[in-house]
């Protein structure tokens, strides 16, 4: 599954990178890199916007990814079915999100939000030099049911809370203390 959820997340970069140059190269599968010899039937599941970090729910059947298009000008959090169909708002649809998973069971997710801070999108990093995320000190991690509902805060800090996520029942964090993101158990 671990595999797979590589696989997932590298369909979403392919997507958001490489997609002009892709159309070209194939008409059977205008996503497929001919010199692309792992991957094989790759299909564009979001349209518009920016999309990324897809994760499988654990039994397989669905993504969560934290996506901007449309009236959503800052990520916010969704699901879908693996074939694209029934993308559904499960963050507040307030301020910033990241870092999405589902939990073993597939009943609750987390996902980090500045939403308690403001409903507002923060302000954009400086992208002159590059890509950059920003490490907002009013993220904090957030669980839910799979709905939306039910949202609970789970980090109480002034730093950067983030990076969430199950690994065998164990949810590490990293928060920026000190200025420096560590890894917290």
């Amino acid at each position: 599954m671990k595999l797979f959820c590589k696989y997932a997340l590298l369909i979403f970069v392919i997507q958001i990178f490489f997609s002009p140059f892709l159309h070209s190269q194939n008409k059977k599968n205008k996503y497929h890199f001919t010199k692309e010899k792992h991957l094989k039937n790759i299909r564009m599941l979001t349209i518009g916007g920016e999309n990324a970090e897809a994760y499988l729910s654990f039994d397989d059947k669905k993504l969560i990814y934290q996506s901007s298009y449309g009236k959503y000008k800052c990520d916010q959090i969704f699901t879908m079915n693996l074939d694209g169909t029934n993308k559904t708002l499960v963050s507040t649809g307030k301020g910033k999100t990241t870092c999405a998973y589902f939990l073993p069971g597939d009943s609750t997710i987390i996902y980090s939000s500045t939403h308690l801070a403001d409903e507002n999108c923060p302000p954009p990093p400086d992208r002159s030099h590059g890509y950059v995320w920003k490490l907002y000190e009013t993220f904090d991690i957030f669980s839910a049911n799979t709905d939306g509902s039910d949202i609970k805060q789970l980090t109480f800090t002034n730093d950067y809370d983030a990076e969430g996520r199950s690994i065998n029942f164990v949810m590490p964090y990293h928060p920026s203390m000190d200025g420096n993101i560590k890894q917290k158990f």
